[in-house]
């Protein structure tokens, strides 16, 4: 259980953090900037969230996912070295957060038509905080891949998967959220 006391500590104040462990890193690091972009992501869906309506079942998906995301993050803050292992009972995503994804995609999207053309950020309130929530995902998805290629750096395989599948999901929302038939469809050469 987390229980804070204290919301300021002064120990950021030179600009670095520590992560799980006690290790401390500048707050440019590449894994600072992998969990905070996670953060980000989590702080759009909860955004999006406000605008789900009478949606229950898109909501829980949502929250679920919020949930997810504290446990990518503290996955992300838990260095290990390439080859290495997380600490025993370390929070880390697991396969079956990535498969509830994928059924949860497969779900929203067979209530969609298939799309003709690329689809603009819009529509309802709901779909455009998810077309952002998504972009913010995908940054979080380029960071964390920068992380995993860079020397001395490791990021779970799984937890790869997860952020590629989250975008993918936060897309399908969108599209939901616009019940198929309000979505903003690009129209290429159209402002020329």
């Amino acid at each position: 259980m987390v229980r804070l006391d204290k919301i300021y500590t002064r120990g950021g104040d030179a600009g670095a953090t520590s992560l799980v462990g006690g290790e401390r890193r500048r707050k440019d690091d590449l894994r600072v900037e992998a969990y905070g972009a996670v953060d980000e992501t989590n702080a759009a869906i909860g955004l999006a969230r406000l605008a789900t309506g009478e949606d229950a079942a898109l909501d829980a998906m949502l929250a679920r996912i919020q949930n997810d995301l504290f446990d990518l993050g503290a996955e992300l803050a838990t260095p290990v070295k390439p080859g290495e292992t997380l600490p025993e009972n370390s929070l880390a995503i697991v396969q079956s957060q990535v498969d509830r994804l994928e059924r949860e995609i497969d779900e929203l999207n067979a209530t969609l038509a298939p799309l003709k053309s690329f689809v603009l950020p819009g529509g309802t309130p709901t779909a455009a905080n998810l077309h952002l929530a998504r972009t913010v995902s995908r940054r979080a998805e380029r960071i964390m891949v920068a992380l995993a290629n860079a020397p001395e750096e490791s990021v779970g395989a799984v937890a790869l998967r997860y952020v590629n599948r989250l975008s993918d999901f936060l897309f399908v929302a969108a599209r939901y959220a616009n019940k198929g038939r309000g979505d903003v469809l690009w129209t290429p050469g159209a402002t020329r």
